[in-house]
């Protein structure tokens, strides 16, 4: 088992970008999804559908993006 994990090692692109956006706090990514989710209410509620829509979807991702950096951050990379 631990021969296999040796095999797998992280290029060294992603450690620099694991390394800059490590820098950044985890609760920046909570707040913009909260931000986008309240811009996409706004924007429903202004009758802009499509446009709430839009921004209403960038919330999912930077929850995500929150996420894989917290993991970065407490497990480290190779």
């Amino acid at each position: 088992m631990e021969n296999l994990q040796n095999q797998h090692t992280e290029g060294e692109m992603t450690k620099k970008i694991e390394n800059i956006t490590a820098k950044i706090p985890s609760d920046t990514y909570l707040c913009i999804s909260v931000a986008a989710m309240a811009t996409s209410a706004v924007l429903k509620c202004m009758g802009h559908k499509h446009t709430a829509l839009f921004i209403g979807q960038w919330a999912a991702p930077f929850l995500l993006f929150g996420i894989y950096n917290k993991i970065v951050k407490t497990e480290g990379h190779d």
